[in-house]
Formats: C-alpha cells, structure tokens, sequence
C-alpha cells in the first residue's frame, strides 16, 4: 500500500497543523506493508521531511494559499493517480481538500470547522469544505467535540473516527529549572514569575484581551510580581492583541514573543507558574497536554474540548467572566496545595496520549480504506 500525505495548508510548520504533521510523520515509518510519501511545496521538504526518513515529493506551484487551492481543485487528483498512491492523507482537511476524490482521501480535521467557515465569511468556501468532507472515505477527528460539530454540518458520524493527538514525550517532561528568577531562551530572556498562553493570535475566539483583562485584574487585586507571557505567531488578530495590551495599566508585564520554535516550549512551561488557555474553539488544544506533560498546573476554558482534553486535572473558568479568569491566576500563584494536586494527576493523566499510538491508529484507518 502506498500512501501520500499532503503538507499543503500546514503553515510550513509555523502552527498547530505544522507541529501536528511534523509529529506525525516521525512516527508514520515505511515497511514492506506500507510506504509513505509527503508531498508538497519545494521549500517544506526539510520542514517535513528532514528528519522522519520519508520520501518527499515536490510539486511546482506557487507559494500561496489561493495557488494551492487551486491544485486542490484541478491537479491534485492527477497528481495522486500518476504517484500511483493507493490513498492519500490530508492533515489540513478543513483547509485543503480537493472537491473530489479520484484516489481514495482520508481527511483529519482539528479545528471547530463551523468556527473556521464562519472566521472565513465565504458561502463558496464553505459549500467547498462541506462538499468535500462528505466525499472523503474517512475522517479522522482530533476530539468528540469536532465530531460534534461536523454532525452538525451534516457529516455522518459513522464516517468519522475519534483519534487524539499525541505528545512528543522525550520533548515534553518534568525539567529542573537551571535559574530560580531568569528563564534564558534564546533569543529570549524571561524574568519569572509568570504565566503562559501558547497560541496564535489569530481571531477573537481565542480570547487573548480578555485574557489580558483578567491579568490586569488579578495584578490590581494581588500585587503579585508574576508577568504575562503570549507566545505565538502574529496572525489577524495580532493588532488587536497589541493595543490590548498597550492598553492596560500593567502593559510592562505582558510580554508577546511572537513565532516561538516548538522544541523551545518545554523550558518556556517549566520556567512558569501555570499556563493558562483561555480559547473557546479549540478542537484539540494541545498546549494543554504538553504543559500537563511539563509538569505544570493548568488553567483553561470550559468551552470546545478542552475539558475532554484535560479531564478533571485543569482550573476551569467561563473565558468571558474576567472576574473568574483574574481568580484562576490567583489560584495559580498561591494555593501551593492545588497546584501540586494539578500537577500530579495532569502527569499521570498525560501519559496516555503518544503519538506512537496515534500513528499506529491512523494507520489502521489507511489500511480499512485500501482494503475495504
């Protein structure tokens, strides 16, 4: 069985997606069953390919979103037939995705994809998505939270099937911190205390000025020394995050990185007191569990899958009551009790996800298409 996997859409490596299939393909390995082959633009062949052994193949188009949509449309079909793929895997199904399927396609999916159509304002694009979700053989869904939702959009549930993310365990670990007031990370050097929210700052859903509202708050209200870091990329909503922040009487404590690599996060988690995850859309919400993984206590949302996602083992606040998210800091900074009891079931509750079995199940999936 020869299996392609498509890396357009995927941010070049730069997001949720990116970390997603890069994590993926480490863990998806050749045999004399199965061979795997990425394919997409030139310049992602040492994002994706570098390092998992996978053979890569190029496809020449330019490097936009509109250039790879239109692949999808018209060429990707051609393409899959004359790589001779039995079936192909597409990681950014609720943004790529040819209208329909001359290959076998087995699409994943890991956004709230009605959040997605409606940040998109497109009827087009989103008759796109739905049509083309409903030709696909399989889907795959990060959380019963996106199953939830696509039912809702008129997805069969019995064409779904649930598989969680995994986490890089030999990243993601309990560390010893090497300095008791500076966390140095080149290029970066955080003084501690302080909290931290990965995620792009991308739309309004991921509440980033409310966030920064209710750190305000909880600075206003405690006096406490603790810092607020928002490590992500710049994205659509980036302005709005900015002026939030300039806004607020204690700006010089809030500190935006912008990109941050990845493998950089373990020491950016251990180094605070909490991260705090305050997104209402999250299909997945993986900074969760890799902070859990970390050995750091959790406050998050309730909305989306985050309380599938981080079980009984997180503080959980309504992301539009300031007063409630100022509260979960103040937990955070100073019920040393609460955070140990946090810390000790979110470790154990961590370990049950791994991208070994993530991968394993995925490929499970590829083998019934084929074989069906």
């Amino acid at each position: 069985m020869k299996v392609g996997i498509d890396t357009f859409g995927c941010d070049h490596g730069r997001s949720g997606l990116g970390v997603y299939l890069n994590a993926l393909a480490q863990h998806l390995k050749n045999d004399d069953d199965v061979q795997f082959e990425l394919f997409g633009a030139e310049i992602d062949r040492y994002t994706y390919g570098n390092e998992n052994g996978l053979p890569y193949k190029s496809v020449s188009i330019p490097d936009s979103i509109s250039a790879e949509k239109w692949w999808h449309l018209l060429g990707a079909n051609h393409f899959a037939r004359r790589q001779k793929y039995d079936v192909v895997l597409y990681p950014a199904a609720a943004h790529m995705l040819p209208f329909r399927f001359g290959v076998p396609g087995v699409a994943i999916v890991n956004d709230v994809v009605s959040e997605t159509l409606s940040a998109h304002q497109s009827a087009k694009h989103e008759l796109h998505v739905k049509y083309s979700l409903k030709k696909a053989d399989k889907i795959i869904v990060a959380s019963q939270c996106i199953k939830r939702d696509l039912e809702r959009l008129g997805i069969r549930g019995e064409k779904m099937v649930v598989i969680h993310n995994g986490i890089d365990h030999a990243l993601f670990y309990p560390r010893e911190l090497l300095s008791s007031n500076l966390v140095d990370i080149k290029p970066f050097a955080i003084q501690r205390p302080y909290f931290i929210y990965a995620s792009r700052l991308s739309s309004p859903s991921k509440k980033h000025k409310e966030l920064i509202k209710a750190f305000t708050l909880f600075k206003e209200q405690t006096k406490l020394p603790h810092r607020l870091v928002l490590a992500g990329s710049e994205g659509a909503y980036s302005d709005a995050v900015h002026r939030a922040v300039f806004e607020s009487h204690v700006a010089s404590d809030i500190f935006i990185t912008g990109f941050f690599p990845h493998d950089s996060f373990p020491e950016l988690y251990t180094g605070s007191d909490g991260c705090v995850f305050p997104s209402v859309s999250e299909g997945v919400g993986l900074p969760v569990l890799e902070a859990m993984a970390t050995g750091v206590p959790v406050a998050c949302s309730k909305s989306g899958a985050l309380t599938e996602i981080a079980g009984d083992h997180a503080i959980y606040f309504d992301s539009d009551d300031i007063e409630q998210m100022a509260a979960a800091f103040t937990a955070l900074a100073t019920d040393r009790a609460l955070k140990e009891k946090l810390v000790a079931g979110g470790l154990e509750w961590s370990r049950r996800f791994s991208w070994e079995r993530t991968a394993t199940l995925i490929r499970e999936v590829l083998q019934g298409v084929v074989n069906k």
